[in-house]
């Protein structure tokens, strides 16, 4: 039998899914999009934010906290796409031979 994933994993899927199965993987799908959406969130709220610095006068001095601000959204943004990515390919790897 084919193993999806390596062959040293505990976790080998070694027959066809039954009603419980499918609905903790919906479950899970379901959780890794909610999770996503989270990601993108807080990555809005840094945008936000790092605008919030850049435009206040009189504080020159904190400038660096807007850019930060703006470059950490980027990276929490594509931080969270690729764990989502990741996760639903597992998922579909793991599961694919089964549905």
């Amino acid at each position: 039998m084919k193993t999806p994933m390596n062959s040293t994993s505990e976790f080998d899927n070694k027959e066809k899914i039954i009603l419980r199965d499918y609905l903790a993987l919906e479950r899970t799908r379901l959780a890794n999009e909610r999770t996503l959406f989270a990601y993108i969130r807080t990555s809005l709220y840094l945008v936000l934010a790092g605008i919030a610095f850049l435009q206040l006068q009189g504080f020159e001095k904190i400038k660096w906290l807007g850019y930060f601000s703006l470059a950490f959204s980027v990276i929490i943004l594509g931080f969270g796409i690729l764990k989502y990515y990741q996760l639903k390919k597992k998922l579909k790897k793991y599961y694919s031979g089964s549905l």
